[in-house]
């Protein structure tokens, strides 16, 4: 596939759904600020190889991570492993940043649902990951 040649101030993004099995991950363009679903990695102690390559490929300038909490706002057991995962995410040399995950991978399974078509739960965590990243562009470049 031919690569486009995205404007001088575009940047890649690439969003991670942390999970203790799956992370999955999006991509997106800023000068285009929309987020694809992209690839789910298995947390099997090859995961770090694994999103070398992504990271490798894609280039991205801004690495976001889903930032678990519950719903009164409060940080969780999950919280802390997604903090401890982006601290070893930091040997990649790219910006990281947290952006709110509440009920991401609620509206990615009601959005799967509503495809009436098959999915699985590895889909649930790549779309989840394509939520947060829509959301971190909304937010920051108004998207």
């Amino acid at each position: 596939m031919a690569e486009a040649s995205p404007s001088s101030d575009s940047k890649a993004i690439i969003a991670l759904d942390v999970g203790d099995k799956r992370i999955g991950v999006a991509h997106a363009e800023t000068s285009t600020r929309i987020a694809v679903a992209l690839t789910t990695v298995e947390v099997d102690g090859l995961e770090f190889e694994r999103l070398r390559e992504i990271i490798a490929e894609l280039e991205p300038a801004i690495m976001v991570v889903g930032f678990p909490r519950n719903q009164s706002g409060s940080p969780t057991k999950q919280t802390e492993k997604t903090k401890a995962f982006a601290k070893q995410l930091e040997r990649f040399g790219v910006e990281i940043v947290f952006q709110d995950e509440s009920l991401t991978s609620v509206l990615a399974e009601k959005y799967l649902k509503s495809l009436n078509k098959p999915y699985s739960k590895a889909d649930i965590d790549s779309h989840a990951a394509a939520i947060i990243l829509g959301d971190y562009l909304e937010i920051n470049f108004g998207a």
